[in-house]
């Protein structure tokens, strides 16, 4: 299978310019459903007329329905679905379980693709996916070569790639750096970039970006994409302008074309048209550190020169032709008639006026050949053709371009003929209710101290990190449940290792485990523990939970992205739970900030951060505000961002009526005093002593 190079199309005019420039398909949004809300876009008219004109080209059209929904926004999505299926869409990019599942019941034959904002990173994340009906899986941007051969030989999916453009800092679809800061989510599609200004390292904020990545650049590796058969390499770039669309699109298609690795000519027209104190390949290379950072002056000059010749080469509308051959017969006492085919198997004919006998000079097969031949104005180019005339006839100019056009056009509809696909009634949620008058009290934790001081409050259960159980040969005395967190991101040569962890927890007396990430459950149900669905699956709506229900899991954490009346009003399938307490996670970073700034070393012995690692002492970012936000260590060496003030809820009355079974208490950078606290205020309802914030769940986000 060829490598397919897919371009953004962030509104009509890009969309041209990623036709004309020779991409393979393009991305676009219509709606309010899609990961960059802020891009032009389209509007209905523009959006049919956009797949009709990709689809006469050759280009296939996938829409990003990729974002978070709630229960009364999901209908809208399902009818946005329906409509794009309608005109042809050649598939759906999707991030909400939700929909995923609603997509794949009610239009059964539309294509669907797992948006990178899924966070899969291994094979069995991929294979998850597929099983459940995704044909297409677009990786994390942080995976590696080796990572992504392993993934493309155990998985039967397409395996889409990020190859050029911009890189999030955070694991896309675990940010919520945007949404806590300034209430614009990254998963409804309104990302602020708050990693796009300073911080300070353990100081007041100054004029570093260590939160900055440079744009990914992976042309010259393109053979290594096509000897493990990924199948879509993907330019990233929906906000930005149609000429740099162009550009990137007709290097990279010609790099495809010909085989080759970029010139130094070509590499400097990337640079030019758009990079962040140049580029980086360190993902794909295994790499980390803090070569990979950078930033784009808001002076950095336009190449108007580069620009202006892209712009002139799309704006003519005639660089991406499609070739035909025809035949045409012209013979006495019958209507003169014309076939046209293209070499991807469509055919179409038209026929014109019976031939009138010559008065004067006689039509020729020559002369009808080069009439016949003249496409100019439409999307194809004659290659051949011949013509059968009979000596002695006439036709008019005019009904030989009649002849002509009827034909094209019609072809024309051949090649953008929608396919038909079935559309079905969705089954109505099942009537379950799994709400209750008063959550149980929960607990995360990050040290043993944190555990042992809050064992005699008695929560539900007590999280811990999977890395903390497998130090223990015994676990306390403890009348609730034991409960393992695994990593949240980990690698396809990490499993051995998490398995033997997990067999040994499940020895210590574990019975369950928080999964936040759908990688996690075939390892969960290899180890044979009860699966409870972490913040890191993003659960949004009803049907979210009910996709779950349907993995088997006991239980699901709540996105807190989520109001107190859409938490409320989801319907609770399966016991649901919510973070009312902690510093909530704001990103999680393939890079370990710490080590960039201080240069401590990676484990030599796994991916377990040891004890006496840099990383492990307190440290945190700064902005300009001179907010803190922590830093956490996490496996494989790398770092949780917390918020800088905690959510505090113990005082209000809301989290309490929202049907929950079980309400967290998360604890990250506390002492083990301060954790006993804090569970007792939350038992009495007492008003918060320090800094705190009420997170989201009043104000919400866009």
């Amino acid at each position: 299978m060829a490598l397919e190079l897919l371009s953004p199309a962030g509104s009509p005019e890009a969309l041209r310019a990623a036709v004309q420039s020779g991409c393979g398909a393009v991305y676009l949004g219509w709606g309010n459903f899609n990961a960059r809300r802020s891009a032009k876009n389209f509007s209905d008219e523009e959006f049919a007329d956009a797949i009709r004109y990709c689809h006469l080209r050759g280009v296939r059209v996938f829409l990003t329905l990729n974002t978070l929904l709630t229960d009364r926004e999901l209908p809208l999505a399902l009818d946005a679905a329906r409509t794009a299926c309608r005109l042809g869409v050649d598939s759906v990019l999707v991030q909400d379980w939700g929909l995923f599942a609603l997509l794949r019941e009610a239009l059964p034959d539309l294509p669907l693709h797992a948006s990178t904002q899924m966070s899969v990173f291994t094979a069995d994340g991929a294979n998850e996916v597929y099983g459940d009906g995704c044909e297409r899986v677009v990786l994390a941007r942080e995976c590696s070569r080796e990572d992504t051969a392993a993934i493309c030989k155990a998985c039967p999916a397409e395996i889409e790639i990020f190859g050029h453009g911009a890189l999030c800092m955070c694991y896309s679809g675990q940010c919520e750096m945007s949404a806590l800061i300034g209430g614009r989510s990254g998963n409804r599609g309104t990302c602020a970039q708050p990693c796009r200004l300073p911080y300070g390292f353990n100081g007041p904020a100054k004029n570093t970006y260590p939160l900055s990545l440079k744009d990914s650049c992976l042309a010259d590796r393109i053979s290594d994409m096509e000897r493990m058969d990924v199948s879509c390499l993907k330019l990233e770039g929906r906000m930005k302008r149609p000429e740099y669309v162009a550009v990137i699109t007709d290097i990279y298609a010609r790099l495809i074309r010909e085989g080759r690795k970029p010139t130094a000519a070509e590499k400097k027209d990337l640079e030019l048209a758009f990079s962040r104190s140049g580029f980086t390949a360190d993902y794909w290379q295994g790499r980390h550190g803090p070569a990979m950072f950078g930033t784009r002056p808001e002076n950095t000059p336009e190449p108007k020169e580069l620009f202006a010749a892209a712009r002139a080469k799309y704006e003519k509308d005639d660089a991406r032709t499609v070739p035909i051959h025809f035949s045409c017969s012209c013979q006495a006492g019958q209507p003169v008639s014309l076939t046209v085919w293209d070499d991807d198997g469509h055919v179409a004919a038209a026929e014109g006026p019976i031939p009138e006998p010559a008065q004067n000079k006689a039509l020729t097969a020559t002369d009808l050949e080069f009439r016949l031949q003249k496409t100019g104005g439409t999307a194809f180019r004659c290659t051949d053709g011949s013509a059968d005339v009979a000596d002695g006839l006439f036709l008019s100019a005019g009904a030989v371009n009649a002849l002509r056009r009827d034909a094209l056009a019609a072809l024309e509809n051949a090649r953008c003929a929608v396919p038909v696909r079935r559309e079905q009634d969705f089954s109505p949620l099942p009537n379950l209710d799994c709400t209750t008058d008063t959550p149980a009290l929960t607990v995360s934790v990050t040290t043993w101290a944190q555990a042992e001081a809050l064992l005699p409050l008695s929560p539900a259960h007590i999280d811990l990190p999977l890395e903390l159980l497998a130090e223990r040969d015994a676990l306390p005395d403890f009348a609730g449940e034991w409960c393992a967190i695994l990593p949240r991101v980990w690698r396809d040569r990490n499993e051995p290792q998490l398995r033997t962890w997990l067999a040994h927890a499940k020895k210590l007396g574990v019975t369950s485990a928080l999964a936040g990430n759908i990688g996690h459950l075939p390892l969960l149900r290899d180890a044979g523990l009860t699966i409870r669905g972490d913040f890191g699956l993003n659960v949004f709506n009803s049907r979210s939970l009910d996709y779950l229900r349907r993995k088997e899991l006991s239980s699901a954490c709540l996105s807190f992205e989520l109001r107190f009346p859409q938490m409320r009003d989801i319907q609770k399938l399966i016991p649901a739970e919510a973070i009312v307490y902690g510093r909530l996670p704001l990103m999680i970073t393939e890079n370990c900030l710490v080590q960039n700034e201080t240069g401590c070393h990676l484990s030599e012995t796994g991916d377990a951060v040891p004890q006496q690692a840099p990383c492990r002492k307190p440290n945190d970012l700064q902005d300009r505000t001179g907010a803190k936000f922590p830093l956490l260590p996490a496996y494989g060496h790398r770092t949780e961002i917390q918020n800088s003030a905690p959510v505090w809820l113990a005082d209000k009355p809301e989290w309490k009526h929202c049907g929950l079974t079980y309400a967290r208490l998360r604890f990250t950078t506390e002492a083990p005093a301060e954790c006993t606290d804090i569970f007792q205020a939350y038992q009495t309802g007492a008003p918060a002593s320090g800094p705190f914030t009420r997170g989201l769940y009043y104000r919400g986000v866009d």
